[in-house]
């Protein structure tokens, strides 16, 4: 009834249509009656009609022979042509049981993801790059030689299983910020992988180190030298350590989506939800996470941080509330969602994770963390000092932004406060005062880096020899070994000053065999530790002669010609003058979480071979933080 009633009420506009045409028809026929054409004669006269031609006239046929088959021919009865689908469209396949058994429930379409859905129909891209624009992976790094890397295919011709083992085996922080800086400088050079290695894997190994030696952005800057299609799981678990510790969780959208559910473990999954929510999918992304609470997948903590995080990105400014009653320890992933959102840490679990096992992971995320307030960073900024992750520069950078907020006052003010006399003040003694009390009572490593560029600005005096050692391991914690050298002369022999310039500086010559006694004699250092990396380092850096090492070795009760597997790899790798492989050793017989673990065995094999590769500069600086630190 409902058509037969549309199609009258059709008919009856049409009648009204062609009633109302008929008028416009006869008055259009009137008006044109009027006017003459303004065209010339024959412009608007009708072409003619072509001729047609004739079909062509068919050829004879032979006839068939008897008893074979009829010619195929679209009209033949006896050859059907195949059957179309209705409406044209190609033939429908035909499915086995096995086929039909695999293909997903309608309950179960309507539960996938986007991304899900493009996994089952092959949708997802592989790559987020385009062909032209994607990199080689025949050289991954940053520095370049001409940029102060080391060489490029300087591991292309070792094998693949030694470099594996240097990399995979260091496994802690150096103890010396100068082999920090070489290790650094090493791994974050455009290097060529060695023969028999994947480049990922390669950059995966030396992301891995870079990540255990605090230095998030250089290892996040190796990883994404990568193209994020040729990743693997273990670059990616790389990549994803290091912009959780900068709290760049953004940063890692690109390898998340790209990768979809290769991987389903708790962070991965609140990982997608983030990532989507940022992407536009902010329903989907709620739901994930309201998904995974529900379903427990993660401590509640977790995934309420993630949720404020995400809900940061939509317009609903879903309301969550954080409560840490129920937390026990602090984990870097609440760590850094909680710094990225500005939620507060409680003050007790924070001190819980400053004083347990991963407690260099936290200060040193949170000395780079810019959300964090200036007073609270402090510390730990003192600490990513002393690792070698900042430099004095950043240091003084650091305190000038401490100075010129008038809120901040305790020791952090103080310091700031005099760090600025340090460079202003008029007296010379004045500015070494305001010194003294940025290193503190304990004289800390990372004071005397603060100072730096201040100490070496004191001009060198006999009547100032008394302070003469704390200045010159000032400049030579930053590398300033000229204005040290200065010093020369100045101080009595057998001094921390004569003992620093002795190893520290370029040119120093042979080393006084009785003003080494005199050192030894006036060390106060754990078990004579200062005299024996004195002596080590004199060694390695062949200031002393074969009989005056070994009086030192009895005097002191050092034994440097010991050998172990580590010194005889790098000895070798010395000889054939490898700078790259010398500075992994050297890193690798570095680790450790303070001086009293270094061995002078280690310090002399370290500084023969840096020497002996080029690389003395490096050398001096190691051996006399070595003294400076026992």
């Amino acid at each position: 009834m409902m058509r037969r009633n549309y199609w009258l009420a059709s008919a009856g506009a049409l009648g009204v249509l062609g009633a109302t045409g008929g008028i416009l028809a006869t008055s259009l026929a009137t008006a044109q009656d009027a006017p003459e054409s303004l065209l010339p004669p024959g412009f608007d006269d009708p072409a003619p009609a072509p001729t047609p031609t004739p079909p062509p006239t068919a050829l004879p046929t032979a006839a068939p022979a008897p008893g074979s088959a009829p010619p195929v021919t679209p009209g033949n009865p006896a050859v059907p042509a195949p059957a179309a689908a209705p409406g044209g469209l190609p033939p429908v396949p035909t499915l086995s049981g096995d086929e039909l058994s695999g293909l997903p429930s309608l309950e179960e379409l309507e539960a996938l993801t986007p991304d899900e859905l493009d996994d089952r129909l092959g949708l997802k891209p592989k790559f987020d790059i385009p062909p032209a624009a994607r990199r080689s992976l025949s050289q991954v790094g940053l520095l370049t030689p001409e940029e102060g890397g080391l060489a490029t295919a300087s591991l292309g011709k070792q094998p693949a299983s030694l470099v594996r083992a240097i990399l995979a085996g260091t496994k802690k922080p150096m103890v010396s910020r100068w082999g920090h800086i070489l290790v650094r400088r090493a791994l974050a050079s455009r290097l060529a992988a060695p023969d028999g290695m994947n480049p990922v894997e390669f950059a995966d190994l030396r992301a891995g180190v870079l990540n255990r030696m605090g230095e998030f952005a250089v290892a996040r800057a190796i990883a994404q030298d990568v193209d994020t299609g040729n990743w693997d799981t273990a670059l990616t678990s790389q990549a994803l350590t290091s912009y959780v510790a900068l709290t760049d969780f953004n940063g890692a959208c690109p390898a998340v989506r790209l990768q979809g559910g290769v991987r389903e473990d708790p962070q991965w999954v609140m990982m997608q939800a983030i990532c989507n929510a940022y992407a536009g999918e902010g329903a989907l992304a709620a739901s994930q996470l309201d998904r995974g609470i529900e379903n427990e997948i993660a401590p509640e903590i977790d995934l309420l941080l993630a949720q404020r995080y995400a809900g940061a990105a939509g317009r609903g400014r879903r309301a969550v509330e954080i409560e840490w009653d129920a937390v026990e320890d602090l984990t870097p992933w609440r760590f850094a969602l909680a710094n990225a959102v500005g939620e507060e840490v409680p003050q007790g679990l924070l001190n819980a994770a400053m004083d347990g096992p991963n407690a260099g992971y936290f200060a040193r995320s949170a000395a780079a963390a810019p959300m964090l307030p200036l007073a609270m960073r402090e510390p730990w900024v003192q600490t990513a000092a002393q690792d070698g992750i900042l430099s004095a520069n950043a240091m003084v950078d650091f305190y000038s932004q401490v100075y010129a907020d008038n809120a901040i006052g305790g020791e952090a003010g103080t310091i700031a406060r005099s760090l600025r006399d340090a460079y202003v003040a008029a007296r010379t003694n004045d500015r070494i005062a305001a010194m003294q009390s940025v290193w503190g009572e304990e004289r800390s490593y990372a004071g005397l880096i603060t100072t730096a560029y201040a100490a070496a600005r004191i001009s060198p005096a006999e009547d100032l020899a008394g302070y003469s050692g704390a200045l010159i391991s000032s400049m030579l914690s930053a590398g300033l070994d000229r204005d040290a050298a200065a010093w020369r002369g100045m101080m009595a022999d057998g001094s921390m000053g004569w003992a620093l310039l002795a190893v520290g500086t370029a040119g120093a010559g042979s080393a006084d065999l009785e003003a080494l006694d005199t050192f030894a004699d006036n060390d106060e250092s754990a078990d004579g530790l200062a005299s024996a990396f004195l002596v080590a380092g004199l060694a390695g850096l062949d200031r002393l002669s074969g009989a005056e090492r070994e009086s030192m070795e009895g005097a002191l009760g050092i034994d440097l010609s010991r050998t172990t597997r580590w010194t005889r790899t790098i000895e070798r790798a010395a000889e054939v003058q490898n700078r790259t492989l010398v500075a992994m050793l050297a890193g690798l017989g570095m680790q450790g979480e303070s001086w009293s673990q270094m061995t002078p065995l280690h310090l002399y094999h370290i500084t023969s071979a840096l020497r002996r590769v080029g690389l003395e500069a490096e050398a001096r600086m190691i051996a006399a933080e070595a003294v400076s630190r026992a």
